[in-house]
């Protein structure tokens, strides 16, 4: 029997459905991001705020281990709903659960074994080292709780469930919100009080979720017995999953050069870099909200060979994008000393970051075009174009603009080098989309 999952005949409406509660969702990580930051930031210890921000790389390898069964399965599974494919959606969705906890386990114990040089290739000096040690070792333990919460926050979505996704991540982060300074703070446990309330966090966002699932889902499982999978299945979900995994890493990657090239320039650096990575994820996430949250129809679309109307919707996207990235561009430059300032009440820090977050913020136009375009390659498939787009505005492009921009203008240049890469990263989107998908007339290449 037919399943209409969305409605494609009022298609903004339905984009804005899906999309609020995903931004909605970001919001309040965006706030629980900002939180712990603040609460970190209020010990007054530069070397503890150092420690905490030097493992932002741990958190973005999570991600992309937990992306590569949360988007790779939702791709498939968007398009599987299109196809009307419901027998196959319990398959997937019973793999992706599985599996994910599996993949947590087997990545946080050599992780856990080889600590300490990690530590090292993070960037952790003398002073910072204790600090980052405490944070680091808590969130490792806790890996494959964190990553399992990437699998029904996105699988529900492809189902229509957008607002219980967005009940099972507030859920969590409001949590963390609750338990950061009651931890740090109160009962003093400093870096380690940080970790402790981020994994609880997680494993609220678990428990609910999978609630959710159990009672209100149509077409995820969590049985055991439903986990079969076809090879071609498996192969759509790595070739999509792998690609967003990789633009997890890559700005994992990209993090740590950072803090490397920064390490002469002292703690305080870092610091700052922190607090600007921090403030800047304020647009991202906006972005990143209403990106993936058109993943679901962009899938349903195409699994239904609605190409028109996917074309439509997407040039709808892009212009709506762009003016929210437009938008926070100019609040977060015209304010971006009193941004930092709010964080740590450090002259120094303050100095520093202002200028590192005006020249973050100045490409996130085209940052906005790269990451719809890498939506939209995932969500139907596309795996080499969504790799390259992955692997270019915090991948390769950013890093031969950072080696480039720094040879060429030192200091300046680091400052410079993520807005020259996010423009030449949108221009590789635009050209990979004109190949695939071409103009309204021509026929799309095959993925």
């Amino acid at each position: 029997m037919e399943q209409n999952v969305f409605d494609t005949d009022r298609l903004i409406p339905t984009y804005f459905k899906l999309s609020l509660p995903v931004v909605f969702s970001m919001a309040v990580t965006l706030i629980y991001n900002l939180a712990d930051t603040y609460f970190i930031a209020q010990t007054n210890n530069a070397s503890l705020v150092a420690g905490v921000s030097l493992c932002a790389p741990v958190f973005t390898i999570l991600m992309a281990f937990g992306n590569i069964y949360g988007q790779g399965g939702s791709s498939l599974i968007s398009r599987l709903l299109g196809q009307n494919d419901s027998l196959s959606v319990k398959r997937v969705s019973a793999f992706c659960f599985y599996l994910s906890v599996l993949t947590g386990i087997v990545l946080a114990i050599p992780m856990l074994l080889f600590r300490n040089p990690i530590l090292g290739v993070l960037g952790a000096s003398p002073d910072t080292r204790s600090y980052a040690c405490e944070y680091y070792t808590v969130i490792m333990i806790g890996a494959p709780l964190m990553i399992l919460s990437f699998i029904h926050t996105n699988l529900l979505r492809c189902e229509g469930q957008a607002t219980m996704s967005m009940i099972g991540t507030v859920g969590g982060s409001v949590l963390n919100i609750i338990l950061d300074p009651i931890f740090i703070s109160v009962l003093g446990w400093g870096a380690s009080g940080a970790a402790i309330a981020t994994v609880l966090g997680y494993v609220f966002t678990d428990v609910l979720c999978l609630i959710i699932v159990l009672r209100r889902s149509r077409n995820l499982s969590v049985d055991f017995r439903n986990m079969r999978i076809a090879g071609d299945e498996l192969w759509q979900i790595l070739s999509v999953g792998l690609t967003a995994a990789v633009t997890n890493l890559a700005t994992s990657i990209s993090v740590i050069f950072m803090n490397q090239f920064l390490l002469p320039y002292g703690d305080e650096k870092i610091a700052a870099l922190g607090i600007v990575l921090k403030v800047s994820m304020i647009a991202q996430l906006i972005l990143v909200g209403f990106s993936f949250g058109g993943v679901p129809l962009f899938g349903y679309l195409y699994g239904a060979k609605n190409i028109q109307k996917l074309k439509r919707l997407l040039r709808f996207c892009t212009l709506f994008l762009c003016s929210i990235a437009l938008a926070a561009t100019l609040i977060i430059f015209l304010f971006a000393p009193q941004l930092m300032g709010t964080f740590m009440q450090d002259a120094s820090i303050v100095e520093s970051g202002t200028p590192m977050l005006r020249w973050q913020m100045l490409g996130t136009c085209f940052a906005a075009v790269v990451l719809l375009y890498t939506c939209l390659f995932q969500a139907t498939g596309r795996a080499i174009p969504a790799l390259a787009l992955s692997l270019s505005r915090q991948g390769v492009v950013f890093l031969l603009v950072l080696a480039v921009s720094v040879w060429l203008a030192g200091y300046n240049g680091f400052l410079a080098s993520q807005a020259v890469a996010d423009l030449l990263s949108a221009v590789l989107a635009l050209a990979l989309y004109i190949r695939s998908f071409g103009g309204p007339e021509k026929k799309t290449v095959d993925p």
